[in-house]
């Protein structure tokens, strides 16, 4: 009787997998549902496969499909030449009255180079990345050279995630463009020897019916990426991340050297929180701002984005009442600045008044991922005596404080008249007014036990 009880459960479990309802994208044959758009590439049908072919002087060249997808999970397998860039649009768009027809939208990346970016998510033509594969770097090595590299990509509500080869590789939560189009790209060259490289895409296939039912559950995901600015995902709320600005009101926060948030030098626009520009001085204009709460152990994540010439930073171990005279209040700061512009750059010693770098402590590497035209996540991690300093998913500086080391650094520093300077168990975490402008947002925090 238990033998028929097991066959008959094995029956049924097949029977609900059986249930799942493919549909093809592609025939095998031709080009039918699809439309070619923005560049003059050429995409043939050739053994059971679309393959493109890069054309010298023409931009990127999308195969766009006809229709249009939401909620979706969609399959494929790919193969491209080792010299080339790729990838797959899905939920994109081609308007008139955005760059007059370009290509927008969600790509999932093909990238056979050393970057190995495979299956990172970038926004074409719009934000740049959302999800680069140093937020995940053991998916880096799914990419099989000259072979075919099945994809997986889950589309619901405002979850995006991407597979390689089985391997999790981008998660993203993001409301941007909830439906569109899925189109493969033949990227432009830029020599004229790289012409008639081609990338092939075949078995592609889609999912569209209770996909709810069907996507992968939580703990076989990659690391998730919340692009929704101010707010927490379903999942941070989970893992116990809160949000320590709200994007709308001064809650949670007040000036450095007083009990309220300050009436001048600060503004609160479009979910972003400004300084001003003033004099450049420090906390000359509206002066620092400071957490209300202190913190002791955690993940604080911080989005940035500078003007020209602009300097700033973010402090974590602060005691406001420690520094009465002029100038900012005191805590270990991880450094924002125009390295380009800013005399500060060239200030210090060895970079280490650069940007992510441990303010007149410990430099950044040279080698690292900013961009001062863009936004940039600064990462500070706090566990006991070990910190880091993490920017754009790229771990830049780690230390560790309270010891003969640390100390010593520090009395070589600006700090060395500071007492104790770092090595607090707990402290406010400060916004700096620097007299220049400089913009904030997804202010959150992790606490650690």
């Amino acid at each position: 009787m238990k033998k028929y009880f097991i066959l008959a459960c094995c029956l049924c479990g097949a029977l609900t997998m059986s249930a799942q309802t493919w549909e093809p994208l592609f025939n095998g044959k031709n080009l039918s549902g699809w439309k070619k758009l923005n560049g003059k590439a050429e995409y043939k049908v050739e053994n059971n496969a679309i393959v493109g072919y890069t054309k010298a002087n023409t931009p990127n060249t999308f195969l766009v499909t006809k229709k249009n997808y939401g909620d979706f999970i969609l399959e494929l397998e790919f193969k491209v030449d080792d010299s080339m860039n790729s990838g797959i649009q899905f939920r994109s768009e081609s308007k008139k009255e955005y760059q007059k027809g370009r290509v927008h939208g969600y790509q999932y990346e093909i990238d056979p180079s050393d970057r190995a970016w495979s299956g990172g998510i970038y926004d074409e033509a719009r934000r740049g990345w959302l999800y680069p594969m140093t937020k995940n770097p053991k998916a880096q090595t799914a990419f099989k050279s000259g072979e075919w590299n099945k994809v997986r990509i889950e589309c619901l509500g405002n979850s995006i995630r991407t597979w390689l080869n089985g391997v999790p590789c981008a998660n993203i939560w993001d409301d941007t463009t909830p439906s569109g189009f899925i189109a493969l790209q033949v990227h432009e060259i830029y020599n004229k020897e790289d012409a008639g490289k081609s990338v092939a895409w075949r078995d592609i296939r889609i999912c569209t019916t209770d996909v709810a039912k069907y996507v992968t559950p939580e703990a076989q995901l990659a690391p998730e990426a919340n692009m929704i600015a101010n707010t927490l995902s379903p999942t941070e709320k989970k893992e116990g991340w809160a949000l320590l600005w709200d994007g709308k009101t001064t809650e949670g926060w007040r000036g450095a050297r007083m009990n309220d948030f300050p009436k001048k030098g600060w503004a609160i626009e479009d979910g972003i929180l400004k300084v001003n520009k003033g004099d450049g001085g420090e906390s000359t204009n509206g002066g620092d701002i400071v957490t209300k709460r202190m913190y002791k152990n955690f993940i604080l994540s911080v989005d940035f984005k500078i003007t020209e010439g602009a300097n700033s930073g973010i402090k974590y171990f602060v005691n406001p009442d420690l520094n009465k005279g002029a100038g900012s209040a005191i805590g270990c700061e991880f450094q924002i600045l125009d390295d380009e512009k800013h005399p500060d750059a060239k200030m210090g010693i060895k970079g280490n008044r650069q940007v992510a770098s441990l303010y007149d402590l410990i430099p950044a590497p040279k080698d690292k991922p900013f961009n001062k035209k863009e936004w940039n996540t600064a990462t500070i991690v706090v566990k006991g005596n070990h910190v880091e300093h993490w920017m754009n998913g790229v771990k830049l500086i780690e230390y560790t404080r309270n010891n003969a080391m640390w100390n010593a650094l520090v009395a070589y520093s600006k700090y060395r008249d500071w007492p104790n300077f770092g090595n607090a168990e707990e402290g406010h975490i400060l916004l700096q007014d620097h007299g220049d402008e400089v913009w904030f947002k997804d202010i959150k925090i992790k606490e650690l036990k």
